[in-house]
């Protein structure tokens, strides 16, 4: 499977998108437009080990509801991402077996390097 998830009006991952190369040869899904389903998402979790290495603290969300106060377990953060897309970490890069989640530089550049070698 080759696929983005993304936030098409996120400005971040735009400009990472932009950057991807081999781009064309991926499926892309707007979290925002198109929720990530559960299927989608507990494949996610075998590929990226858990639930919480898939959540996005940087959601307003997470602050607007009291979770920074909160003990999250994984079904916690599994239901937080299935309620609202933006808990959803982006973007997240499948590329086969591998998962590439979020815009931290190092991840992006992994991310970058094994798409231009793997197409």
């Amino acid at each position: 499977m080759k696929k983005i998830y993304h936030m098409k009006t996120c400005s971040t991952c735009r400009r990472i998108l932009s950057e991807l190369p081999n781009i064309e040869h991926y499926e892309l899904q707007d979290v925002k437009k198109e929720p990530i389903q559960e299927a989608d998402l507990d494949e996610l979790h075998k590929r990226a080990g858990s639930y919480e290495a898939l959540f996005s603290r940087k959601s307003t969300q997470y602050k607007e509801r009291g979770l920074k106060d909160k003990s999250l377990t994984e079904q916690d953060y599994r239901n937080l991402i299935l309620d609202h897309y933006t808990f959803l970490k982006r973007p997240v890069v499948v590329a086969g077996d591998h998962v590439f989640i979020g815009n931290d530089p190092k991840t992006t550049t992994a991310a970058k390097d094994f798409m231009a070698n793997n197409g």
